[in-house]
């Protein structure tokens, strides 16, 4: 029973991480799994054993990348008799009242660092001496099996961390709830060796806390989710201007999910950092606010493109996945559209920050592509960057006609840029896809861009243009091929 106690504790775990992050409440987790918001209020309370069903379905609605089948699977089968446990006690901290949440995030190039006020107003009848905190990394937010994988391997140490708290600037003590590889779950508590400092009813406290996380483990986003009656909320994010930062938000709550910032994001700079600022009064309860960026630099500091001898060195350099690895050979996994709009957005996000740094190192006067999967992301994503500056993203996109022929040309591949290929591409090609609303679509694409965005689709299809080749032709090394930047060659319309 002992073991079983802790998967249990362990399921719990999961389940409120996924939740967090995804920002749902009970009620709304409920919603989507088909549930009464009392079974997920019990399952996550200790009272009530999950079912397979619910594990399944929970593990797909949070995108969890399997994190919460598999913490089902570690249960076992469930005891013949089992006894419910009791009901908790309630909780003290449901009569907090958070006057002022205020956020800073700064990043040195290598490190972030999080720092977290909250004025906290007691509103009940009883002292309290305690506060959950969680602190949650997710370094691939648009691939949950990836991030998952990778925390595996390389999990959130408390030495890293570097914690420290305190109550009006008194140092205080925490105890461990949770201690999982992408996340530490505590209990903050109001008091250290030399006494005790609990928030007495009708008395208002600052509680402070930071924590480190190197950018290694850490995505390039931040997110604040209101769970307790709050009257202000205001995020900074501190990089440096070097790295061109840009910056955006999202709004999900009960009624809306992942609506841009009602107010905008400011910024300024001085003395060689960028600030960005954002702060919102009286936010709706269980809304989430999620702040992303990107970073525009043709050359991160981290990123040492001199080093790399060869075109495709190059592009490894900066972030290309290169033949050979299995990813590319992988049909890539679908979305599920509007639900995983936010993952989604996010893999764009990667995608363009990976194109800019690309066209950083080459000049592509044909115009360009990425897929996901060429940046480590296993989902079906691609944007094209047409010679006329037009841009192109698509979702799910599959080639469901072919027209005009066929017109053979040249044709670069980022994932193996020493070479170049001539490749039979058809002159029209139609193309249904996505729109991030799920709108179903169907494209025609022609000439220069229809083989753009073939080339792309392939990628999403685990295809790579060698395979399109007629048999019996190589390709041939980058420094024999003469037609870097020109654009595509064609004959006159009617001709």
């Amino acid at each position: 029973m002992a073991d079983r106690a802790l998967a249990t504790d362990e399921f719990i775990a999961e389940l409120k991480r996924w939740r967090d992050v995804r920002g749902l409440s009970q009620k709304a987790l409920a919603q989507l799994v088909g549930y009464a918001p009392s079974y997920i209020s019990k399952v996550e309370n200790g009272m009530l054993s999950p079912s397979r069903e619910f594990a399944a379905l929970a593990d797909q609605h949070l995108q969890a990348g399997g994190a919460i089948r598999r913490a089902f699977q570690a249960l076992g089968a469930k005891p013949k008799a089992e006894v419910p446990r009791l009901a908790p006690a309630p909780d003290p901290l449901s009569s907090l009242i958070v006057e002022h949440e205020d956020t800073s995030l700064h990043y040195d190039g290598r490190v972030y660092r999080a720092t977290q006020r909250r004025r906290l107003f007691n509103g009940g009848s009883e002292p309290i001496t305690s506060y959950l905190i969680r602190i949650s990394v997710d370094r691939y937010p648009g691939d949950p099996e990836r991030s998952n994988q990778h925390y595996r391997e390389n999990p959130l140490t408390w030495e890293e961390i570097q914690l420290s708290a305190s109550v009006d600037g008194e140092p205080i003590g925490w105890r461990v709830q949770h201690d999982r590889d992408a996340f530490k779950e505590l209990w903050l508590l109001f008091e250290n060796e030399d006494g005790r400092y609990p928030l007495y009813p009708g008395e208002s406290a600052w509680l402070e806390y930071s924590y480190t996380v190197s950018d290694a483990k850490w995505g390039t986003w931040f997110q604040r989710a209101v769970r307790l009656p709050t009257k202000r909320l205001s995020v900074s994010l501190d990089f440096p201007a070097e790295l061109e930062p840009a910056v955006w938000g999202t709004e999900t709550t009960m009624t809306a999910t992942g609506n841009p910032f009602r107010n905008p994001v400011r910024s300024a700079t001085e003395a060689g950092r960028r600030v960005f600022s954002w702060s919102t009064d009286e936010p709706p309860l269980h809304a989430r606010f999620r702040l992303e960026w990107k970073f525009r630099a043709k050359a991160i500091k981290e990123t040492h493109l001199s080093t790399a001898d060869t075109a495709s060195g190059r592009m490894r350099e900066i972030g290309i996945v290169q033949e050979g690895d299995p990813i590319l050979t992988t049909p890539a996994r679908l979305f599920s559209l509007p639900d995983e709009a936010e993952d989604a957005r996010r893999v764009v996000a990667e995608l363009n920050s990976a194109a800019d740094r690309a066209a950083g190192v080459h000049n592509f006067g044909k115009g360009m592509g990425i897929a996901a999967p060429q940046i480590g992301i296993n989902r079906a994503a691609a944007i094209i960057r047409t010679p006329e500056s037009e841009a192109i993203t698509l979702f799910n996109p599959r080639i469901v006609e072919e027209a005009g022929g066929f017109d053979e040309q040249y044709e670069g591949c980022l994932s193996f840029f020493d070479v170049r290929g001539m490749v039979p591409r058809p002159m029209s090609i139609s193309v249904e896809h996505t729109d991030i609303d799920g709108t179903q679509r169907i494209t025609i694409f022609e000439r220069g861009h229809a083989r753009l965005v073939a080339h792309e689709v392939d990628h999403l299809h685990g295809q790579l243009y060698r395979s399109k080749m007629r048999p019996g032709v190589e390709p041939i090394p980058v420094s024999e091929y003469r037609g870097t930047g020109s654009q595509w060659t064609y004959q006159p319309e009617g001709r």
